[in-house]
């Protein structure tokens, strides 16, 4: 008699993380935040309760999760490994380029739904808040320093800006608009923001 071999946990663990974090993007997607509760994804992914309980403490921290991951594999998807913004020598035509593909993320609604579901939990749950600006916002921003740093170093951004800062000079308004619906987002948007921010309001 041929003896099976055990049950391999670890990847049945992963499997069900992986059904847990689709459950919960799907529900938040079909009902709302507000309305997906750790009962509800348990059911979508054919768990029990407790495990869920066993790894995230509340239905935050698995949307959160699930989003994170979401984005790591797309980004992978994307070209193979984690994104970088490319330094082609022309600063303007880079951050353009990752500002579309920004808009074009935004504008999906895999991502949609979930960012603008974590972006209003943030506002009421600091600790959520604090994740997900940490875990999420705060790799992203350092691509775009590391890019204006390298601007600078080439003489085609000044060398006294901070580019902490001057990163805000496109990213927010985006954000804001993207928020708060203010106004429709675009490439043509995100191109103008970063002319705006390297050239300056006043006559040339």
């Amino acid at each position: 008699m041929v003896k099976k071999p055990a049950p391999d946990a670890t990847r049945r663990s992963e499997s069900s993380r992986r059904a847990i974090h689709d459950a919960a993007l799907a529900l938040v997607g079909e009902v709302g935040y507000p309305r997906t509760t750790i009962e509800a994804i348990a059911a979508r992914a054919g768990v029990g309760k407790q495990t869920i309980y066993r790894w995230w403490g509340s239905k935050a921290d698995v949307l959160l999760e699930a989003f994170l991951d979401l984005s790591a594999r797309a980004a992978c998807e994307a070209d193979g490994e984690p994104y970088v913004i490319p330094d082609t020598g022309d600063v303007a035509t880079d951050l353009k380029a990752v500002l579309r593909a920004t808009v074009d993320q935004l504008t999906d609604p895999r991502f949609e739904v979930p960012s603008r579901a974590l972006a209003a939990e943030g506002l009421v749950n600091e600790q959520v808040g604090r994740v997900f600006v940490a875990e999420l916002l705060e790799p992203s921003l350092r691509l775009y320093v590391d890019r204006l740093r390298a601007a600078q170093e080439a003489g085609q951004v000044r060398p006294e800006l901070d580019p902490r800062i001057a990163l805000e000079l496109f990213v927010s308004p985006l954000a804001q608009r993207w928020l708060q619906h203010t106004g429709p987002i675009s490439h043509d948007y995100t191109d103008t923001l970063v002319d705006y921010a390297l050239h300056g309001l006043a006559p040339r």
